[in-house]
């Protein structure tokens, strides 16, 4: 059904050294290394005879800094919490829904925000996958009851042993949830005192900082590490090469979710007919399968996950829990960037 985990790795270690992958020189998107999946955007290749030139970048902060820096493309694929950054910067413009017949498809829940879709109508965000981030671990040498709370990060047991995303968005999820704190949209001061020192407590049995779901799947599958804080692929790729895996996104404190989608970069190089065909691939129903099969994660398309059978859903780890949750909403700019400093000290020892 796919190659194997640790292939997938070097793939995209490599994917990630180059600055893009070149193939039809009229599109050119910006996204994740691992989306480059034909089987994504199908009738894309079936019309045009091959895939759009991709590049690739690592983290939203790392993508969003780029792009403010000059890097053309035609459209990136941010999470939710990124589009009032591109917005206020003037990087992006409003996609044409007249254009993009599934729209009328996408879950509402994706799109409630004004951030999202203006009181003009204009529509600035194109939601398209989403999964979470919980604890990924190895049944074999971790017992149930220790992952049973999000403190086993901070357990004296698994020092040197535990992974977390290089991903401030991701960390500060955790933290919060640790700390108490299901909504990031209104945190006190207080509060995220108290994530901080968490995250420090957490930072001493780190090992280290996975950079890319593939890395954090070797990690895990060299015994290096036993407990990671991981999105739905890298345990997808685990999964495929039967190394003994689990994913508790129902610890006491709760998991997190988050959604990602792609912006129409303003002034992109390319056609923006190819541009919408591609977008139309991404968003027909048939693609939700292959996202599913392929990384783990689920497609924003109400008609896409209704071809995806239960019991697939639940492996993926794509089904409703009976835990808190802190979704990765968009929140305030300021507090992103104070997450984002801190989270450099305490990597730094600070």
């Amino acid at each position: 059904m796919k190659t194997s985990a640790l292939l997938l790795a070097g793939i995209a270690v490599a994917a990630l050294s180059a600055p893009a992958r070149a193939a039809d020189p009229d599109l050119t998107i910006f996204d994740w290394a691992g989306f480059e999946i034909p089987g994504l955007f199908q009738p894309y290749i079936d019309k045009y005879g091959d895939s759009p030139t991709y590049a690739f970048f690592g983290d939203d902060d790392e993508a969003y800094q780029k792009l403010a820096s000059g890097f053309k493309a035609d459209a990136a694929h941010p999470c939710s919490q990124m589009i009032s950054k591109y917005k206020d910067a003037g990087l992006i413009e409003p996609w044409d829904v007249s254009k993009i017949p599934e729209f009328k498809n996408i879950d509402p829940k994706y799109l409630n925000s004004k951030i999202f879709v203006d009181d003009d109508k204009n529509v600035w965000y194109l939601p398209t996958d989403w999964g979470a981030t919980a604890i990924a671990y190895n049944p074999d040498k971790v017992p149930a009851e220790d992952v049973a709370s999000l403190d086993v990060f901070v357990n004296p047991k698994y020092a040197g042993r535990t992974s977390l995303p290089d991903s401030s968005d991701d960390v500060w999820a955790l933290a919060y949830l640790a700390t108490g704190v299901t909504d990031w949209t209104n945190v006190t001061d207080e509060q995220f005192q108290a994530a901080a020192d968490w995250l420090r407590e957490a930072n001493k049995n780190v090992q280290s900082y996975w950079t890319d779901p593939s890395q954090q799947a070797q990690l895990m599958a060299s015994g290096e590490v036993l407990v990671a804080w991981s999105w739905n692929d890298g345990v997808a790729y685990l999964q495929d090469d039967n190394y003994p895996v689990a994913f508790q996104r129902e610890a006491k404190e709760g998991s997190s979710t988050w959604f990602c989608g792609f912006v129409n970069l303003k002034d992109g190089p390319g056609s923006e007919e190819k541009l919408y065909d591609f977008m139309n691939a991404w968003l027909r129903p048939e693609a939700g399968p292959v996202l599913v099969d392929e990384i783990g994660y689920g497609h924003t398309n109400t008609e896409a996950m209704k071809l995806i059978p239960p019991e697939q859903l639940e492996t993926a780890g794509l089904t409703e829990i009976n835990a808190p949750i802190l979704a990765q909403t968009p929140n305030s700019p300021e507090l992103r960037e104070k997450q984002l400093a801190e989270f450099e000290k305490i990597k730094a020892g600070f």
